[in-house]
C-alpha cells in the first residue's frame, strides 16, 4: 500500500470512529481498536504544572465501561464531534502511523433543568487534540493508542463516556 493510501486510511479510521461515538456505537467503536490498544485522557493543569489523568485502560477496560454506560445515571443529551485531522505520519514500511487531530465537541441539550441552557441548545462541551498511534493491515487501519489531550479541563456530570 502507497504513502497516501495508507494516510487515507488512518483518516478514514479517525472520522468514522468520531460517527460512531457521536452514535453511541460503543462495539462499533472497539471493532476499529487493536486488542491491545491503549486509551487515555488528559489535560495539562497550569495550577499544579502537571498533567491531570482523567481515565487510562486499555481495550478490555473499555469494553467493561462501555457495556456498563447504559446501566449509568447519565445525561443523555448527545454530543456530536467534529473533528480535523491535521497530520498523518506513515513509518517507512508502512506498517504503523501516528496522526494528530484536533476536535470539539457540542452537546446538543434535551433539557434545561440541570444546566443554564434551554431545551434544544446546543453548547460547546470540550476541545482538545486527538494523538493516534495507528496500525495499517490489509488497506485498513486499527488504533494501538489515543490519547486524548484536552484543553478543556472542567467535565460535566454523567460524561463518563469515551471522548
Amino acid at each position: 500500500m502507497s504513502t497516501n493510501g495508507a494516510a487515507d486510511a488512518v483518516r478514514d479510521t479517525i472520522y468514522r470512529s468520531c460517527l460512531l461515538l457521536d452514535d453511541q456505537k460503543w462495539s462499533e467503536w472497539l471493532e476499529l481498536c487493536d486488542e491491545g490498544f491503549h486509551y487515555a485522557i488528559k489535560a495539562w493543569s497550569p495550577e499544579i504544572n502537571y498533567d491531570m489523568t482523567y481515565f487510562q485502560g486499555g481495550w478490555k477496560d473499555l469494553e467493561t465501561m462501555t457495556s456498563l454506560l447504559p446501566k449509568h445515571n447519565t445525561d443523555h443529551s448527545p454530543l456530536k464531534r467534529h473533528t480535523t485531522v491535521y497530520t498523518v505520519d506513515v513509518d517507512e514500511g508502512g506498517e504503523t502511523a501516528t496522526a494528530v487531530s484536533s476536535f470539539v465537541v457540542y452537546q446538543n441539550m434535551l433539557d434545561g433543568v440541570n444546566s443554564h441552557l434551554d431545551a434544544g441548545e446546543s453548547h460547546l462541551f470540550l476541545v482538545g487534540k486527538y494523538v493516534d498511534k495507528l496500525k495499517i493491515e490489509d488497506g485498513k487501519a486499527k488504533f494501538l493508542e489515543r490519547e486524548v489531550r484536552l484543553e478543556t479541563r472542567r467535565l460535566d456530570k454523567g460524561s463518563h463516556w469515551p471522548i
